[in-house]
């Protein structure tokens, strides 16, 4: 059995934070997800070794069980601890004082198969040990507190994909009759969550995704209005036990725009217009996520000058009471100058210099500040 650098797999640092750490995992799920590379068999490896790690790494507990075995896997495995099928961190064993009990099993992305992806170094350090160890096997399964018959028994492996609604190494749902299925039913259903990734466009009228949801293809709807973060509860979709369906959340990370910048429920762009029409006034087209509106600028607008489109902006996702529906649009004027003036263009120009009434500007800033 090889040992697994789970740091190397996600790119970053043995003092990585649990901030870098998800962010590495995010981009590299995105990065070789089945979906996006559709019968390419090493990506689909890649996005197991990428779960995996995550499912490590992310978690405090098995980090500090991870990390303390380090360089020592040789060791480890001289002490007969890589095929006994017993846990290298119980009482007695080379590991002994790392703390115990599995976590729950948690993806964000989810394929089919991915139960049997894990690898046998992390059956045997986080998954319960080998075949034999479990309950079922003649042991009576590992307990907490290191008592023989003392405490609750931890979860093994199998137990853990059983309250996914998996089989073990993806052998299907596992019955409700069964113990597992009881244990299962006791702790009540799971969730799952799936990013989607959306266009501002998409977050303003809403859309429909394809998401792999154990081992199904499910389209989901993304309502008006999702921001960055934004987590839509769908109850049952999350697939497990039939019985008791976990929940699937889909956290949006909606992607920034080349014109619009969004602040909650509002939208800001900027608006050039000519000098001409920052004289004289006009009604100017402005292009919103709706169509396009008039916007009747006055003449003499600066440059800088900001006009408030009502509703013109992010439909909101769960409007306040008394709140309106969607935000406004706030549009910044950006003058844009004449260049390479004729001779008459310049004449014309120190004329109106001449007869317009202006006030020195920096003077007049001054005073305002003072």
């Amino acid at each position: 059995m090889d040992y697994r650098d789970y740091y190397k797999v996600l790119g970053v640092g043995r003092d990585a934070s649990q901030a870098e750490i998800k962010r590495a995992f995010r981009r590299l799920a995105r990065e070789h997800h089945p979906d996006l590379k559709p019968g390419d068999k090493a990506a689909e490896r890649r996005f197991k070794e990428v779960n995996e790690a995550n499912e490590v790494l992310s978690d405090p507990q098995k980090r500090r069980k991870y990390d303390a075995l380090g360089a020592n896997w040789e060791a480890f495995s001289r002490a007969g601890g890589g095929g006994g099928g017993g846990d290298p961190f119980a009482a007695g064993g080379p590991f002994a004082g790392f703390g115990g009990g599995s976590g729950s099993v948690r993806y964000e992305f989810r394929t089919g198969g991915e139960a049997g992806g894990f690898s046998d170094f992390f059956r045997t350090f986080f998954g319960g040990g080998a075949t034999g160890a479990g309950p079922g096997a003649g042991g009576g399964g590992r307990r907490r507190g290191g008592a023989a018959g003392g405490g609750e028994a931890s979860p093994s492996f199998e137990e853990i994909l059983a309250g996914m609604g998996l089989g073990a190494a993806g052998a299907g749902p596992v019955g409700a009759g069964s113990a597992q299925g009881d244990r299962v039913a006791a702790r009540g259903p799971r969730s799952v969550e799936a990013e989607v990734e959306l266009s501002l466009e998409e977050a303003f009228h809403g859309t429909s995704r394809i998401v792999a949801v154990d081992g199904k293809r499910l389209e989901v709807t993304v309502p008006r209005g999702v921001e960055t973060g934004s987590r839509i509860r769908l109850k049952g979709r999350g697939g497990g036990d039939p019985s008791h369906p976990a929940d699937l959340y889909l956290v949006a990370r909606v992607h920034p725009h080349p014109t619009f910048t969004r602040v909650g429920a509002d939208l800001s762009r900027e608006l050039p217009i000519s000098l001409g029409e920052a004289l004289l006034g006009g009604e100017i087209p402005v292009a919103t996520l709706k169509g396009r509106v008039l916007l009747t600028i006055p003449p003499g607008t600066q440059a800088g000058r900001t006009f408030r489109l009502k509703g013109q902006g992010m439909p909101r996702l769960k409007p306040k009471a008394g709140e309106a529906s969607s935000g406004d649009l706030l549009v910044k004027i950006r003058i844009v100058l004449p260049t390479k003036l004729s001779g008459d263009a310049l004449a014309a120009a120190r004329r109106l210099v001449e007869l317009a009434d202006q006030p020195d500007p920096r003077t007049t800033a001054t005073s305002s500040a003072a």
